[in-house]
């Protein structure tokens, strides 16, 4: 990928939620909600504070994190749906 975020920005890709309940019925994609889970593919370099001083990120390449239903902007790259978004949107990194 071509692409680098600024400032407090993350690129995410989205991770596919089962396509099975636990009962075994298999849900059609139309009735499918996205998944609120998502890998980090790049990061930006942090953001400046008032005082002119970098915050890093807390984030990096490759963690798997939950994010809020409605964040981000959804944008295709390289042929792949994945999501700006700021690190605020980002609720933890799942371990």
């Amino acid at each position: 990928m071509k692409f680098k975020p600024l400032h407090d920005r993350v690129v995410v890709k989205r991770l596919e939620s089962d396509e099975k309940t636990s009962g075994g019925i298999i849900i059609p994609d139309t009735a499918k909600e996205k998944p609120s889970e998502g890998e980090v593919l790049a990061v930006g370099p942090g953001e400046v504070t008032e005082d002119g001083k970098l915050r890093p990120m807390n984030v990096k390449k490759g963690d798997k994190i939950l994010f809020g239903k409605w964040s981000g902007t959804e944008v295709k790259l390289d042929g792949d749906d994945l999501l700006i978004m700021k690190e605020s949107d980002i609720m933890g990194i799942l371990e």
